[in-house]
């Protein structure tokens, strides 16, 4: 064997398994079903593939800031990969690993390779990892440790990590630091608020991470709101939800409480009345709510994983890297778009879905939409469907966003989308019969406005029974439809309004048992939906679903504008 460039170890840990090398990047969350670690993205290359127990090679993760929380399930749960192998940076996954180690016990390494030696390792078929280097047929790849840079800790960060504030905190201490040498940060910075991304119930590891940390006597520092949760918290017994899934559930999510998070059960925070403003620092997680917030509102925040939202909720602190400094947020690549003048809502999720795919790990500008005029809505659909097939933290459009001037680096690259691109993508999250069972609305979770146009969009009509119509909301757009009579005329035409859930955290029954095709405006909830509850999911228009409410019928078609 001859020595190649060498590895970094970002989590140390012995480790021996088959190669499963994937094409493209993945959310765990979402994308792998913690119970078996088998891929479910139904999107992804390598659907179906198992890597339980294999050193599993991606370029990095992308998607859902949970995906640590489904890493650290299945760590737990003895059906991890044997180690994850990056060729880019990476954060959600290796945080996942880090409390692994750190809490539990359980070792999961996790490693940085060149490209060149990312794609030699990716040709052979069997892998053991030791301390000092990687073995795998003729590839021997030596492995460094993290650079010891100067980190420089503030005196009240020192006291925090020698427990002057308590175990908790000086737990969160310790992750926050591992997490900022790894993304190469020198220091910590002040965060004003937190959100709270890890309280969805991924499995038995959410809750004994939350559970863990409370009997410590965590205790939030900042205001901190709260994500969607996995059960309706009032309702989950009436609407028949199993005890086994209901309880711990509700657990984990009256544990944050405990912790003195905020109750908001909302995915959408920045529809909240104290939503952030430009230039603010804030520690979010979630990933629509973090590209939301950089990108429309100007906050700072990275992408923060699950179990790291909850150490910057009781420190104030961040790793001060990413998009917290002006060099993250530049734009290294410049998409135009070719879209007609006059197109509908549904425009907004394949722009966010296609820009993803072409800047997989970096920071985009977007040209060519600043005439369309999108309202703050058609952000929220275009950062969401952008998150989902992206790791970035951010996006820009030009002529629409904060910071988006002069925000392009010297020499980015460039690219385009095309309406042949659009109506491309159109088709591959189209797939499904014409005769709908379910229309799901608010992934992210639905504005007031978007509760209106669908309201206004059935013009009075009455559901179809053999198609069930839900909105999923938080607490305050609820209280605002309530006040204002949309919830009253959406109820006559039928259709349900629903808090606390999103349809990226329902589950059955609640999640109608007999839902075999789902019609939705939601770009997200077309590329998670199907892995995430076994039905064929359609990306529609809001006319494609009113009408489906109505008829119980949406025949697959391409948009009038892209026709």
């Amino acid at each position: 064997m001859t020595p190649m460039h060498s590895a970094l170890s970002i989590v140390d840990g012995p480790a021996r398994g088959p190669v499963v090398a994937l094409s493209e990047g993945l959310s765990f969350w979402g994308g792998v079903d913690p119970a078996t670690g088998r891929i479910i993205d139904a999107h992804h290359p390598q659907c179906g593939a198992n890597l339980a127990g294999a050193v599993v090679l991606m370029p990095t993760s992308r998607g859902s800031c949970s995906g640590s929380g489904v890493v650290l399930e299945l760590t737990l749960a003895g059906r991890a990969p044997a180690a994850l192998v990056f060729a880019e940076a990476e954060d959600v996954a290796t945080l996942g690993a880090l409390v692994a180690g750190e809490m539990f016990g359980h070792a999961l390494p996790v490693l940085r390779l060149s490209p060149d030696a990312h794609a030699a390792l990716a040709r052979e078929t069997f892998a053991t990892i030791d301390r000092d280097a990687i073995r795998a047929g003729e590839c021997l790849l030596p492995i460094a440790r993290l650079p010891v840079t100067a980190f420089e800790l503030a005196p009240a960060d020192r006291a925090m990590l020698d427990g002057a504030e308590g175990e908790a905190t000086a737990q969160a201490m310790r992750i926050l630091v591992a997490m900022a040498r790894q993304q190469g940060a020198e220091r910590l910075v002040d965060v004003i608020c937190a959100h709270i991304d890890g309280c969805i119930y991924a499995g038995p590891a959410n809750l004994v991470f939350a559970e863990a940390m409370a009997a410590k006597g965590a205790r939030v520092r900042v205001p901190t709101t709260m994500n969607a949760i996995s059960v309706d918290a009032e309702n989950w017994r009436k609407q028949g939800v199993a005890p086994v899934f209901g309880e711990p559930a509700a657990r984990l999510a009256d544990a944050y409480v405990g912790m003195g998070c905020r109750p908001t059960f909302t995915c959408a925070p920045y529809l909240l009345d104290d939503a952030p403003g430009c230039g603010d620092i804030i520690g979010w997680s979630e990933s629509n709510a973090v590209i939301f917030a950089n990108s429309v509102l100007g906050a700072r925040t990275a992408k923060h994983p699950d179990f790291l939202d909850l150490c910057i909720a009781l420190t104030g602190r961040a790793p001060l890297a990413g998009p917290y400094l002006d060099a993250g947020r530049r734009a290294a690549l410049v998409v135009d778009i070719d879209l007609p003048e006059r197109i509908g809502s549904e425009a907004w999720p394949l722009v966010g879905y296609l820009a993803g795919r072409l800047a997989p790990e970096r920071v985009p500008l977007l040209r060519g939409l600043a005439d369309l005029a999108p309202r703050h809505d058609d952000l929220k659909a275009l950062c969401a469907a952008f998150g989902t097939t992206s790791a970035a933290p951010m996006l820009h459009v030009e002529g629409v966003t904060p910071e988006a001037e002069g925000c392009a680096m010297p020499g980015a690259d460039l690219a385009t989308i095309s309406r042949a691109d659009l109506a491309a993508a159109w088709r591959r999250l189209n797939e499904g019969a014409a005769e709908i069972d379910l229309v799901a609305i608010g992934s992210p979770h639905a504005s007031l406005n978007e509760c209106q146009m669908l309201a206004d969009a059935l013009a009075g009509r009455a559901r179809d029974p053999r198609v069930r119509g839900m909105i999923t909301a938080g607490r305050q757009v609820l209280a605002a439809a309530e006040a204002d009579g949309t919830r009253s005329r959406l109820s006559a035409s039928g259709i349900e309004m629903i808090p606390d859930l999103c349809w990226c955290s329902i589950s059955r029954p609640v999640f109608p048992r007999q839902a075999r095709t789902v019609l939705t405006t939601s770009g997200k909830y077309a590329h998670y939906g199907p892995g995430l509850s076994g039905c064929a999911v359609r990306l529609g228009t809001l006319a494609d679903c009113a009408d489906a409410l109505a008829t119980g019928f949406a025949p697959p078609r391409l948009p009038d504008w892209l026709v």
